[in-house]
């Protein structure tokens, strides 16, 4: 007995695309994960002092910043400190880190650290200041953020 085969048209097999959305979904979530957001929104200019003996922060989730520098909008060159996004006094530094401490995991309260980001004019008195807040707030490790000297 002999068979014959069809050799008709032959189509081309339809794409499955039931996983789709799975991958859409997945591809969402990575970068999701993967970006940074910027947290704060700046309303001080300050450009940065420069430095020769450098370290990088290691730990970036135990530090709270502190920024210093003229208002943005303005031509007066009044320094201003700013926390998170508002504008602040000396004064108002200790409530806002003892928030930020106990916004921190326990592990992170271990290693809490203050970045001093402040313009290369600020006077000396206005870091004394800040300094002095912050350690009334029991703020113990401090930097100040510069880059690196161009030689």
């Amino acid at each position: 007995m002999r068979q014959s085969f069809d050799r008709g048209k032959r189509g081309v097999p339809q794409l499955n695309t039931s996983s789709l959305p799975d991958l859409i979904f997945t591809i969402l979530f990575f970068f999701i994960v993967v970006t940074h957001m910027r947290k704060v929104t700046l309303k001080v200019h300050y450009t940065v002092p420069q430095g020769t003996e450098l370290t990088r922060l290691t730990k970036k989730s135990a530090v709270s910043y502190v920024y210093i520098g003229t208002l943005s909008q303005q031509s007066d060159s009044t320094q201003r400190i700013q926390l998170n996004d508002k504008l602040a006094s000396p004064s108002d530094i200790a409530g806002y880190m003892t928030d930020e401490r106990n916004r921190m995991s326990a592990e992170d309260r271990e290693h809490m650290m203050v970045s001093i980001k402040a313009d290369r004019q600020t006077p000396m008195s206005l870091i004394t200041s800040v300094k002095q807040a912050l350690r009334k707030a029991d703020v113990r490790r401090i930097s100040y953020s510069a880059e690196q000297r161009k030689e």
